[in-house]
């Protein structure tokens, strides 16, 4: 196979770019023994203070078992909680607690640095191109996977 394929092959190249900010977001978390994974959906959670777990599955882009996983990590750390919700019984919202909300709160300068090291290589414009190509993109594989 012609090695400059994989160059020119964008899933490739964004599975690189997503480890290379991965990595570095995870270095940053070290201390707060949380994944980027894990930050990701507590994000979610303590932005709504409470979602039932189909939805930060479709936030989040996980499917059902990873979000499960996830919850299930953060329940064990004491950073979210389960109740049942108060318009419908048969929903389980996942609300933070406050030592999950304290993460975030703590942790979100580090996304935005993460940012900016992202916007430190790009026009204002070409990072706006950016995300509107990533969301294209996301909605495309999204509309796929539920046609499964």
């Amino acid at each position: 196979m012609d090695h400059q394929y994989l160059e020119r092959s964008a899933g490739f190249l964004l599975g690189i770019a997503y480890r290379h900010i991965s990595n570095r977001f995870m270095q940053k978390l070290k201390p707060y023994d949380i994944t980027p994974e894990q930050w990701s959906v507590l994000y979610q959670v303590v932005s709504e203070h409470g979602l039932i777990q189909k939805e930060i599955g479709n936030r989040t882009g996980k499917d059902k078992p990873t979000t499960s996983r996830l919850l299930q990590h953060l329940e064990q750390k004491g950073l979210i909680q389960r109740q049942i919700g108060e318009k419908d019984k048969r929903s389980v919202l996942v609300v933070p607690t406050e030592k999950g909300r304290a993460i975030i709160k703590e942790t979100i300068t580090y996304e935005m640095e993460i940012i900016d090291e992202v916007k430190h290589v790009m026009t204002d414009e070409e990072y706006n191109h950016l995300i509107v190509l990533l969301k294209q993109i996301n909605a495309h594989f999204a509309m796929l996977q539920d046609k499964e």
